[in-house]
């Protein structure tokens, strides 16, 4: 998927204006449909960073359609990624995941593209919530693969916990990362050394939506750096038994690259026959 460059003139309100517009449309589609779960399962940054502590389903696929994050950074720059990915729930409550990020940032005047690293990731669940809020635990490495990726390898390590109430659900995050801290020239592509953070959703059940916020800190590779701060919101939306939509839109309050930052995407979730033992078919 090719997307062009942003213009100079590009208007600082646009991207809020893209992403309520992107909500106001999931928020107005038509009504329940039956067999519809996956709004209630969020991803990392689908629609904000926290997530919850649940998987995708055991045999099943979940494709992520080209998920969009745009932000707009010091002096008016803007970065565009694009993060294709495949989960597939290979073990009860594990499932394994490939993504493949890509990134347009303008640079020195003109536009850098490409290959920003490949990512592998595993999220395993280790119980289901009862009086005890439901963790998990997930563990990530992204290869420097391309010529936008970091300068070395990064693996992470990541706790989850999620807690449902009749009326909202709550997940806290802690994650760390491990890796040489990048030296002179070098990049480490959107590495941080640790992250924390909360988010509550609420989730309309007759309307197969879920809306949620978070807040998170963290720290950059450089523990010399300042901490970032960020909030974010966002909408999930499922539109049909197999297809989900999601729209968020978050601000860095402190740290180098303050800014804007907005993220439209969707989710395929489907199964292969010939992967699903005859008693599960």
């Amino acid at each position: 998927m090719k997307i062009s460059s942003v213009p100079r003139g590009f208007g600082s309100r646009a991207p809020q204006m893209a992403v309520f517009g992107a909500m106001a449309v999931l928020a107005a589609a038509p009504g329940r449909l039956p067999a519809q779960t996956d709004y209630y399962n969020t991803d990392e940054a689908r629609p904000v960073r926290i997530e919850d502590a649940y998987p995708t389903e055991r045999y099943a696929f979940e494709l992520q359609l080209a998920p969009l994050r745009l932000e707009r950074g010091p002096g008016g720059a803007y970065t565009w990624e694009i993060e294709p990915e495949i989960a597939y729930g290979i073990f009860p409550r594990t499932h394994v995941e490939l993504g493949f990020p890509i990134a347009f940032v303008d640079a020195d005047g003109g536009q850098e593209e490409g290959l920003a690293g490949i990512s592998i990731s595993a999220l395993h669940n280790l119980n289901v919530e009862t009086a005890f809020p439901a963790f998990g635990i997930a563990a990530d490495v992204l290869l420097p693969v391309g010529g936008l990726a970091p300068d070395g390898a990064y693996a992470s390590l990541k706790g989850i916990a999620t807690r449902t109430y009749s009326w909202a659900r709550f997940h806290a995050n802690a994650s760390y990362t491990f890796g040489s801290e990048p030296g002179a020239g070098e990049s480490a592509g959107e590495a941080s050394r640790w992250m924390a953070g909360v988010a509550v959703d609420r989730t309309f059940p007759l309307r197969s939506t879920l809306v949620t916020a978070d807040v998170f800190v963290e720290q950059p590779l450089d523990d010399d750096a300042e901490l970032e701060w960020n909030v974010e919101a966002g909408l999930r939306r499922q539109v049909s038994p197999v297809l989900a939509f999601d729209a968020g839109i978050g601000r860095r309050l402190t740290g180098e690259d303050q800014g804007w930052f907005v993220t439209i995407g969707s989710a395929y979730a489907f199964g292969i026959r010939s992967l699903i033992p005859v008693g599960r078919r």
